[in-house]
């Protein structure tokens, strides 16, 4: 058992590049970790971590030691895994990505609710905008918004995103309300900048025709968060998702603009990595993310 407790601090060291960070991720102490990891390079005789003051890296005969340990590691944790599935209890580790923002206001009171469902059962939510592989994240699952890069990963959406143009009530009773997606072109808008297309906005009418209106502004921002603000601040008017701004429209704080004109919605997607057979604990957690997120006003 001490033997398998070395493997498991060897390979969270080399994944974490840091002692600390291997410590924080196994629930152990800083010491016991750098002893473990002693022990292992004592009995095997070689160097398998080069440290230094920032920063642990795998030697050349650690990166192939560990290439070979993690397979063997994972095909462990999978036989433990069925072999609990087996007795109807789901156990283990998982480790799901996802946006800070659609995250923590939609992910994390489910994957919660997962928990509470398999008490055997652990998770790490990690949050972020950048879009990281699964195979080198070491991710079970990502929660993604928008269409997935031309890759070998596996996706399932579990979800659809509705876009819609909005504005602030003082707004609208300064400058009017538009119409028509034309109208736009005679309008502030915030726009959403970083992007070579962000002052092009594209509609569809009800018969199927697509609209495209160029916008100008006074206020842009390249984070979705500020420009949202800033149309819920009398800026201008603005296109978000329809779930980053429903507790505005609950409130009164803005409002709804040519709902007659679509706006070309986004996938939600469960992201993950090609794999010969996905452990049920992931498996049915997705199913539970998109039986829950399917009644969500997203």
């Amino acid at each position: 058992m001490d033997a398998l407790r070395e493997l498991e601090v060897f390979v969270a060291v080399v994944d974490e590049g840091s002692l600390t960070r291997a410590a924080r991720r196994l629930g152990r102490s800083l010491q016991a970790v750098s002893r473990s990891l002693q022990l292992l390079e004592q009995t095997h005789g070689t160097t398998l971590i080069v440290r230094t003051t920032r920063s642990c890296v795998p030697s050349e005969a650690g990166m192939r030691f560990y290439e070979r340990v993690k397979v063997a590691l994972s095909g462990l944790e999978l036989a433990r895994t069925e072999l609990a599935e087996e007795a109807h209890r789901l156990t283990g580790r998982l480790r799901v990505h996802t946006s800070t923002l659609f995250g923590p206001k939609y992910i994390a009171p489910l994957v919660a609710e997962y928990l509470q469902r398999h008490p055997s059962l652990e998770l790490s939510l990690a949050l972020s905008e950048e879009f990281v592989d699964p195979v080198e994240s070491g991710a079970d699952v990502m929660i993604r918004i928008g269409e997935i890069p031309d890759s070998g990963l596996v996706a399932r959406r579990i979800g659809t995103i509705r876009r819609v143009a909005f504005a602030a009530p003082r707004y609208l009773a300064e400058h009017g309300r538009p119409a028509h997606p034309a109208d736009l072109a005679r309008h502030e808008c915030v726009i959403r900048s970083g992007n070579a297309h962000a002052a092009r906005w594209s509609f569809t009418s009800r018969d199927g025709r697509k609209i495209d209106v160029n916008v100008k502004g006074r206020f842009e921002s390249d984070q979705v968060s500020g420009v949202n603000a800033g149309v819920a601040n009398g800026l201008g008017i603005g296109v978000a998702a329809y779930w980053q701004i429903r507790d505005w429209l609950d409130a009164g704080l803005v409002e709804l603009l040519l709902t007659d004109y679509a706006i070309e919605s986004m996938p939600l997607n469960a992201i993950w990595a090609r794999t010969k057979k996905m452990p049920q604990r992931t498996r049915l957690l997705i199913d539970f993310l998109a039986a829950a997120l399917s009644n969500e006003k997203l």
